[in-house]
């Protein structure tokens, strides 16, 4: 079904979605995610390859309204300066090979353009939420929040309203990109089958709960139509439902390397949905077996590694196994502008 979820899904989104359908089975996109603004992945990846993916992922964390920056660790601090103003980075990126693309556009600066595969990048979001009430340093993670998310699901508590206040706020930012209709992958709430996530941490039904109060909102109050819904965990009784998903994706950290093209992954994801979206490796530590997936075709239809020492040097990616892909005709890449 290439039909957004969002019955007023603009042209753009539209057209991505069909993209990824038109994909899945046939290539795979290439995808990287950056954490800060420099990217440089995208400067190793060009290095070793001549190439750069197709997708690149952004990351808001920065974004999060509570960061309890009195009661965080060096780490926290190092990635939350680092990860600042990611969103102009993607906003500019997103919009770079367009024809009238002749310096950067001022946010007050109205953009109509169409989305082309064969020449536009593809971006994807996802959000480390610190926790919208309490919490100290990477509160993200459950270890570093008391905050309870299934307070979050009853009316009138302090839960309830700080979640919705920290929407409006991500709203703000996201609206500049339903303005000049940049299609996103969007992917909040990820990794909700584990509970190191706050929002995963009451388990996979109430994160399913969350996601549905922020497709709502994000859909009838902000209009943000420019998003697809990527949905992101492989639970039994997890999945929302059909009606508020545009992909299936998953998360993969194999605990060692191993060529594969993660079929068995595949297979899996879709017995804990209803097998009518496309997927998608939505993270990974290792790069799926180009070669492998040259042959079975399984249909993903894109990857995406994970930033730092993911991609960068070779403690999970062998230079050789990183040209092999982008070389491969399966494999959808950029040239480099």
């Amino acid at each position: 079904m290439s039909v957004p979820v969002n019955k007023n899904a603009t042209r753009n989104a539209k057209k991505l979605l069909d993209y990824l359908y038109e994909v899945a089975g046939q290539k795979i996109i290439t995808g990287q995610h950056t954490q800060t603004k420099p990217m440089e992945e995208i400067d190793y990846i060009r290095e070793v390859t001549g190439k750069e993916p197709k997708l690149r992922g952004f990351e808001l964390l920065a974004y999060s309204p509570n960061i309890n920056y009195d009661d965080a660790s060096e780490p926290c601090l190092t990635e939350v300066y680092e990860n600042r103003d990611t969103l102009e980075t993607a906003y500019q990126w997103a919009l770079s090979r367009r024809p009238e693309a002749d310096g950067k556009d001022s946010r007050e600066q109205k953009v109509s353009w169409e989305w082309m595969p064969d020449r536009d990048g593809i971006v994807t979001f996802c959000f480390h939420w610190f926790s919208p009430v309490g919490g100290r340093d990477k509160s993200f993670y459950t270890e570093h929040t008391e905050f309870d998310a299934g307070k979050v699901l009853e009316k009138g508590t302090p839960e309830h309203t700080a979640f919705f206040q920290d929407l409006d706020v991500i709203a703000e930012e996201l609206k500049r990109f339903c303005d000049a209709d940049i299609p996103i992958l969007w992917r909040p709430f990820h990794e909700s089958e584990g509970t190191w996530f706050w929002w995963g941490a009451k388990g996979p039904k109430v994160a399913s709960e969350l996601y549905k109060l922020m497709y709502r909102y994000y859909t009838e109050v902000y209009h943000l139509d420019n998003l697809l819904w990527v949905y992101n965990c492989p639970a039994e009784g997890g999945y929302p439902g059909d009606e508020y998903v545009d992909v299936i994706s998953w998360d993969i950290y194999l605990q060692q390397y191993e060529e594969t093209d993660y079929q068995d992954y595949y297979e899996r994801l879709l017995e804990l949905n209803t097998g009518n979206k496309v997927a998608a490796l939505a993270e990974i530590g290792y790069l799926p077996d180009i070669r492998i997936l040259e042959k079975s075709h399984t249909p993903w239809a894109y990857y995406m590694t994970w930033s730092k020492e993911f991609c960068l040097g070779e403690k999970y990616n062998k230079k050789d196994k990183l040209a092999e892909t982008y070389e491969s005709e399966y494999a959808v890449s950029m040239q480099p502008q």
